[in-house]
């Protein structure tokens, strides 16, 4: 667990370390599980474990597709080093299909294919719920500039693009996700790249035959068996699920 380094911070999901090189982080994938702005909370061992491998899978693919990301190596089950980037406090919320939060606030049917695909956008601020915002309010506070809101707008786009027909072709269809973006320093200044993870904790995966949920949601609804459901997505993608042992 990095060398029992004194983390630089700790979220519900993962705790991070200074890298050993310059521009580095360790990102420690925890088995922490949360939900409804941590107000739900339990443990759940190996969650860390498979998050770690399927981010890790996940990242590096979209690399390939021209998405700048803050990816380098996974280092160890729980654990993979990074880009140390200044996180943009926004989060992105893409949507395929009517699932979660949004069924109450705008009257949808939980399933309910979406005549086209949403983003939308919330303040990272667990101390006030992260409310989605517009646009507006963004440029307002003076988060993000119009460039950068185009920006991250289209690189969303293109990883729902990639992902939807990724997850597909493994009979999984991606129903919304979660994105958190950052800036990083580069010599020709400063660049928008992907961060955080992508994993069944941030994105809402349903098989297509049965709808059956493969994500955090069976978490949320104490439907049970959520190890079992993230080593499935791990499964179809092809990766070797190693041994789900606790955290330290």
């Amino acid at each position: 667990m990095a060398d029992n380094k004194t983390p630089l911070y700790e979220g519900k999901a993962k705790r991070l370390f200074q890298g050993d090189e310059a521009g580095t982080i360790i990102q420690y994938f925890k088995d922490d599980a949360t939900a409804f702005n941590a107000q739900k909370k339990d443990i759940i061992i190996g969650k860390g474990i498979l998050n770690n491998l399927i981010s890790a899978h996940l990242f590096p693919a979209l690399g390939e597709l021209g998405i700048p990301h803050h990816f380098i190596a996974r280092t160890s089950p729980r654990e993979q080093l990074v880009k140390s980037v200044e996180i943009i406090p926004i989060e992105v919320i893409i949507r395929n299909i009517a699932a979660g939060s949004i069924c109450p606030r705008l009257g949808l049917t939980e399933g309910e294919k979406l005549d086209n695909t949403l983003i939308e956008f919330c303040l990272k601020n667990d101390a006030l719920g992260d409310p989605v915002v517009a646009a507006e309010h963004i440029l307002t506070l003076g988060i993000a500039s119009p460039d950068d809101l185009v920006e991250i707008t289209e690189m969303s786009f293109r990883i729902n693009d990639f992902l939807s027909g990724l997850f597909f072709g493994l009979g999984v269809r991606l129903v919304d996700f979660k994105l958190e973006f950052g800036w990083l320093e580069t010599a020709e200044g400063r660049q928008i790249i992907l961060a955080d993870e992508l994993s069944p904790d941030n994105c809402r995966l349903w098989d297509i035959k049965t709808d059956e949920k493969l994500d955090k949601d069976r978490f949320r609804r104490d439907i049970g068996g959520l190890i079992e459901a993230y080593s499935d997505i791990a499964t179809r993608l092809g990766l070797e699920i190693p041994e789900l042992t606790p955290q330290a």
